[in-house]
């Protein structure tokens, strides 16, 4: 057999928490097991039935059966554009600021092609979602992992950055609603952020797939931390946009998906909106790479932007509902799990015989049990000692699975 030699780049590319855990779950169901899976944040709700009506419609239009380039997206561009102007007040030009993009995670992913020359830094949230690595790894670039603890809120410490690592950055990555962890960040980190961008001349990325599932009661979280400019004053949203904090888009970018918010996971369709000269760059680099989607898929992705977003409240409520299930049957087992506002997620510290190996209690979780979860070691170095719990199944299947694990860990 020929012996093919593979690029260098796919080395760091080899493990992901994602992979490994199906493996995990495909030997306890081959041992017969059921599997309550927990481990992968695919919403079970299903998109809208206007969305779906829309998609539908398309499929008997010979119109939308061809390529489509960008200038046939422009219908979407400009109703993600609304929809951030409604939402944040900020404008949008559709026709420069604004990309269509097959989800978030595509689009953080091809962005350091655009960015990162071999060897350049990026600076990227740890823990943190494993395809922002993998980008710059395609890229041949270099990670600078910025440590999140529970001490500072899950925020990093853009301080602590060396100033060796800095000379050598090009672009930092945040993400809050955040995951793995579900934390979230004020206005004021934002704002600082993007000092910090602009007075080191870095890209700032923000991936933002979770901006509506943010719990109601902590509606007021925003405006109560000390620094006054963090007030928001834009009811639309609970949590903050990058482009509130860099209103010019003078270094930054925004990736949205409709993956959250609007159940459409399996239709890829999201957006990139901020910089012009940012996006233009990425523009580039997919159309070395991919048309865009289906045109039906942009008409249900339209109908969801401009449509009715009773749906969007509705599936908030049920994720509030699924975290306090969970929530209260840990703390019945004596697992203490801090509530999180946002998110899908439940971010669990692990009781200290298993601190230091996080992957191997879900590997034994999901053997003994058959309930999977994601190891927080495979979100990063300092995802060590945490399990993430993700709320994709109805109450009852969660209360059922805390008593397996309550069984396990005693």
């Amino acid at each position: 057999m020929t012996n093919i030699q593979f690029a260098k780049r796919l080395e760091p590319l080899q493990s992901n928490v994602f992979a490994d855990m199906d493996r995990a779950k495909a030997v306890a169901l081959a041992a017969g097991r059921e599997v309550i899976d927990l481990s992968l944040g695919s919403s079970d709700l299903p998109a809208e039935a206007h969305v779906i009506e829309a998609i539908a419609q398309s499929l008997s239009d010979r119109s939308t059966h061809g390529y489509l380039l960008f200038n046939g997206t422009q219908g979407f561009r400009e109703a993600a554009a609304n929809w951030y102007e409604q939402k944040f007040g900020i404008k949008v030009d559709p026709q420069t600021e604004v990309l269509p993009l097959i989800g978030s995670q595509e689009g953080t992913a091809h962005l350091p092609l655009a960015i990162l020359n071999p060897g350049d830094f990026a600076l990227l949230l740890d823990p943190g979602y494993p395809s922002h690595a993998g980008g710059v790894y395609l890229a041949s670039g270099q990670i600078y992992p910025m440590p999140i603890l529970a001490e500072n809120g899950f925020l990093p410490v853009f301080a602590d950055i060396p100033a060796p690592v800095l000379a050598q950055s090009r672009m930092m990555v945040l993400s809050y609603p955040h995951n793995p962890t579900a934390a979230i960040a004020p206005l004021s980190f934002f704002q600082e952020a993007v000092a910090f961008c602009q007075q080191h001349n870095l890209v700032l990325v923000h991936d933002f797939p979770y901006v509506d599932l943010v719990f109601g009661e902590t509606g007021d979280w925003i405006n109560s931390f000390p620094n006054s400019k963090s007030k928001i004053q834009n009811p639309k949203s609970l949590v903050p946009s990058i482009l509130q904090a860099d209103p010019e888009k003078s270094v930054s970018i925004e990736f949205f998906t409709l993956s959250k918010s609007y159940n459409m996971g399996g239709f890829r369709i999201g957006y990139a909106i901020g910089n012009a000269q940012l996006i233009k760059a990425l523009r580039q680099v997919k159309a070395a790479v991919d048309f865009n989607q289906y045109r039906g898929i942009l008409n249900g992705a339209i109908a969801a932007l401009t449509g009715p977003q009773a749906g969007v409240k509705s599936a908030v409520h049920t994720f509030q509902g699924r975290r306090d299930a969970f929530i209260t049957a840990l703390h019945r087992i004596g697992w203490n799990v801090p509530t999180p506002q946002a998110t899908m997620y439940i971010w669990a510290k692990l009781p200290s015989h298993w601190s230091e190996n996080s992957i191997e209690f879900c590997t034994q979780l999901v053997k003994q049990t058959g309930v999977a979860a994601s190891p927080g070691a495979g979100f990063g170095k300092s995802g060590e000692g945490y399990v993430r719990f993700a709320l994709v199944h109805e109450p009852p299947l969660l209360e059922i699975a805390v008593e397996r694990m309550a069984e396990f860990l005693h």
